[in-house]
């Protein structure tokens, strides 16, 4: 056990059995007393690997949006005019956003949409009254066939309260940088304010047709021709808002007939009485035990991507957990993965272009299995065009609905109890696409394992949640007499452990509550010959003394440790930080050894 919260232990007495505390996740620490020095901002990061771009020059740099957002909520999303910078010659794109506050504040959700194609989701860091400020970079080169257009509507959606108590507000800044990257560095070709034709190398030999029909996982290296917003009218973001599993959401598209590779991109995050659906109990439980929140409907979701009325796709989603989020003293000045980057999910539609190539407007729909209110979901349809041809002939060869399971087991009494839920899905299709480039057939398989389990001990004061998901994803292309010319296999696990303990307070109405945390994204990926792997593991541990939804004092640390090792090389970090510090900062770019 960690030496403080062994000290707490020995402290502080049991609950009283009689009226444990609600097991409260989304706080805010600006009652946090600060040390006498803290007198200048903090920098808040998200660990992660530095872009194969960062020590280059950029070709050019558009400064796109710099807003302030103070009370905005209700109002439409903060816009721009977008053009693609004359006279510039680029073939990759990164997209920085900056900003800074001070105050008192919740974390909030944001995100950057670009003629309605969503290109980043994530949140905001709780400030400090001293000031915190926090800029990263995303590569958002996938997105190049939308901004290489001019005059588009660039929209920031950051829905934010001001008021007496909530006093922060968010300065953002918008950039786009773009750099010219010579072949042999990374995969593209330079082009002025146009693009061309991915079909084109598809002829040429089997080792260029590997190159261009890669899995989605490569979205960067060979960007879409053509990207179709699957999203809202935008007066309220252009994400949909759902608030129940009824809310599935339709949105009708024509697509060109000449497509000849289509993938749809998943953005979505979870809010409100679902900000933490991981960790919701049964409705039964709630009920039973009269207890006043609304966090339930148990512990298991899926999105859901449909084409008309086949199923075509689903994503349980990473566990991202904000700033405010299990215990706010954990992210200061490291956040949780995946706050300031929020992962998109990618999923391979090829084998269905010969239902979509029939001229007509078919309906693609997003829902969540399981959803309460609320979730924020929206989708880009990715396609790849064949520029010497009008048409290309396609067909279905394998499609049959996902098998999946679901078993749930629930047992408790009073307060006390355990929940466990398992599934399972798995799919596999196929379809040909004849294009100018010859015929080949384009196999998907997907293997989605969850489980998941809740457990309420000492009278529902302790709560431990372990949950683990597992996605194995494989696509292959081959010709029409069986040849194999690409393979991409992806597996991605991310388990996730949570204990709170709740303990009484030393004052009126207020409880102690001991946190600790640990998540992990583990990926490993084959394409062709080539094997990558990534490994990001944070553990937490702290406590808190807790009114309503305020953090009066307690203290948190955090470690985190980060490797990855692909076709671009190596690099390690390990990261520690207590008490807002950043107490052990190490990383390394050698293959074969760990941060030290």
């Amino acid at each position: 056990m960690h030496p403080l919260l062994l000290l707490l232990s020995l402290i502080l007495p049991l609950a009283a059995a009689s009226a444990p505390p609600l097991h409260e996740s989304h706080l805010t620490k600006h009652h946090v007393p600060r040390k006498s020095n803290a007198s200048s901002t903090a920098e808040y990061v998200e660990v992660t690997r530095p872009l194969p771009y960062d020590s280059l020059t950029p070709s050019c740099t558009l400064p796109v949006l710099s807003h302030t957002f103070g009370n905005t909520v209700d109002l439409p999303p903060t816009i721009a005019n977008y053009s693609t910078p004359f006279n510039c010659t680029w073939t990759n794109a990164v997209l920085r956003f900056s900003a800074a506050s001070n105050g008192s504040q919740y974390d909030r959700i944001a995100a950057v949409w670009l003629s309605g194609a969503e290109l980043l989701r994530t949140s905001t860091p709780e400030p400090t009254p001293e000031g915190i400020f926090w800029s990263f970079r995303k590569d958002v080169t996938k997105y190049s066939s939308i901004l290489r257009q001019s005059n588009l509507t660039l929209a920031v959606m950051l829905e934010n309260v001001v008021n007496d108590v909530y006093t922060g507000v968010y300065r953002v800044n918008v950039t786009l940088l773009y750099y010219n990257v010579s072949n042999g560095t990374t995969n593209g070709t330079a082009a002025v304010n146009g693009r061309k034709s991915t079909i084109r190398k598809l002829k040429n030999n089997h080792h260029s047709v590997s190159l261009e029909w890669k899995n989605s996982s490569e979205l960067n290296d060979n960007p879409a021709d053509l990207i179709i917003p699957i999203s809202a009218i935008g007066d309220e973001g252009f994400w949909f808002k759902i608030k129940s599993e009824s809310d599935a959401v339709l949105q009708g598209i024509q697509i060109p007939l000449n497509t000849y590779k289509a993938v749809v991109e998943v953005y979505v995050s979870f809010h409100g009485n679902d900000e933490f659906w991981y960790t919701n109990p049964p409705d039964a439980y709630l009920e039973m035990n009269g207890l006043p929140t609304q966090r339930g409907h148990g512990a298991y979701r899926e999105v859901l991507v449909k084409l008309d009325d086949n199923a075509v796709g689903s994503v349980i989603p990473f566990p991202v957990i904000f700033t405010g989020g299990i215990n706010p003293l954990f992210w200061e000045p490291i956040v949780s993965i995946g706050a300031f980057d929020l992962p998109s999910y990618e999923i391979d539609i090829t084998p269905f272009l010969g239902m979509l190539l029939d001229g007509k407007t078919h309906y693609f729909g997003l829902g969540v299995t399981d959803a309460i209110s609320f979730w924020l979901v929206d989708a880009n349809l990715h396609l790849w065009l064949d520029d010497k041809a009008d048409k290309v002939q396609a067909g279905a060869i394998k499609y049959s609905d996902p098998s999946s399971c679901i078993e749930r087991e629930s047992k408790f009494y009073q307060l006390n109890g355990k929940f466990e839920i398992e599934s399972k899905r798995e799919s596999e299709f196929s379809g040909w696409v004849n294009s100018s480039a010859g015929n080949f057939t384009t196999f998907v398989k997907r293997k989605l394992k969850f489980e998941n389990t809740i457990e309420f001990k000492l009278n529902g004061t302790e709560k431990k949640i372990e949950q683990e998901v597992k996605l194995t994803t494989e696509v292959k292309v081959s010709t029409i007499t069986g040849i194999e010319i690409s393979k991409v296999t992806v597996e991605s696990k991310y388990p996730l452990e949570i204990t709170t303990t709740n303990l009484p307070g030393s004052g009126d109405g207020n409880h102690t509550v001991i946190t600790k945390l640990e998540q992990s994204l583990k990926e490993e990926k084959t394409v062709g010959r080539v094997k990558s792997k990534l490994t990001n593991t944070q553990k937490c541990y702290g406590w808190m003394s807790v009114q309503d939804h305020e953090v009066l004092s307690g203290s948190g640390s955090t470690d985190q440790s980060y490797s990855v090792n692909d076709s671009l090389g190596c690099y390690a970090r390990k990261v520690s930080a207590e008490g807002g510090n950043i107490t052990i900062d190490s990383e390394n770019f050698l293959c074969g050894s760990a941060a030290i």
